[in-house]
């Protein structure tokens, strides 16, 4: 009686501290979307209103400091920076979302593919990936900028596809793993088609992965493309987007730190925001 006592509480404690951790997993998960909610609802905003004109020059104003008129002060030609990081936003999250299109869209049916069949398709198509992916994405990228030249949608392109190798590898790990369960089988027996198991069956079944993929490839797009911008070859002026406007701010980091810093900030909790996301369905 008493081995059975002691069996029911050590039960109970490791149910407790199960949901201690899921609870911590879920508080990970819901700060990200605050973060990123503040974000995207600023950015929404920012489409309708700003409080200054966002490429009005004023040279009365040429970087003054934050104050109540000016949040976050103002730029080297006399610009309200907060107006900019509003507009840059949008920008910066445009290049970031149509990159993850690219790369989930076509990761995904290469990766489909390959994982389901394999053979030579998966053979002749990996080893392209592969080839892809020995170089970082950041260099892929410069290669495919420097031919298809600088600009947003430029940018977009190439970002798009230097990250179509991690997330057909991610992909076709998943369908590798699950062509071969059960329910799998069942569909098959069932008489399900090829394209019915692998998009009806198996990827809702790989949703939790393929969101947390997406959310890491947001959070590396927004890098790259800040980096990209940041050595001059990424979006392009009038375009605002937080990559140039750090780039134009490195020339006053001590006479005029706010103009880097009101950036800087904005993409950290950008980043900040989506990695957060992104653990939180990793845990989960």
């Amino acid at each position: 009686m008493k081995q059975f006592r002691e069996t029911k509480k050590n039960s109970i404690d490791r149910g407790n501290d199960e949901r201690s951790v899921r609870k911590k997993r879920n508080y990970t998960f819901i700060k990200g979307c605050v973060i990123t909610g503040i974000i995207l609802t600023l950015t929404l905003i920012g489409f309708f209103y700003t409080p200054y004109d966002p490429e009005k020059m004023d040279a009365s104003s040429k970087l003054a400091g934050i104050s109540l008129t000016h949040i976050m002060g103002c730029d080297n030609f006399g610009r309200d920076i907060f107006s900019r990081v509003l507009k840059g936003c949008s920008t910066t999250l445009a290049v970031a979302g149509g990159t993850v299109f690219i790369g989930t869209f076509f990761g995904l049916l290469i990766g489909a593919f390959t994982g389901y069949f394999s053979g030579m398709i998966d053979e002749i198509l990996m080893r392209i990936m592969d080839a892809l992916f020995a170089f970082p994405s950041l260099l892929l990228a410069l290669v495919f900028v420097s031919l298809l030249g600088s600009g947003k949608y430029q940018v977009i392109i190439a970002l798009g596809i230097a990250f179509i190798p991690s997330f057909s590898r991610i992909v076709r790990s998943e369908y590798m793993r699950n062509r071969k369960l059960d329910y799998v089988k069942s569909a098959r027996l069932a008489g399900a088609s090829h394209l019915r198991i692998m998009f009806v069956h198996i990827l809702p079944n790989i949703r939790r992965v393929l969101l947390a993929s997406v959310m890491i490839g947001f959070n590396n797009a927004v890098l790259a493309e800040a980096g990209l911008t940041y050595l001059g070859i990424g979006v392009q002026p009038p375009d605002a987007s937080l990559g140039e406007m750090l780039s134009s701010a490195q020339t006053y980091l001590f006479s005029a730190p706010w103009y880097a810093l009101g950036t800087g900030f904005t993409i950290i909790l950008m980043i900040l925001g989506f990695s957060l996301m992104a653990e939180g369905l990793q845990q989960n």
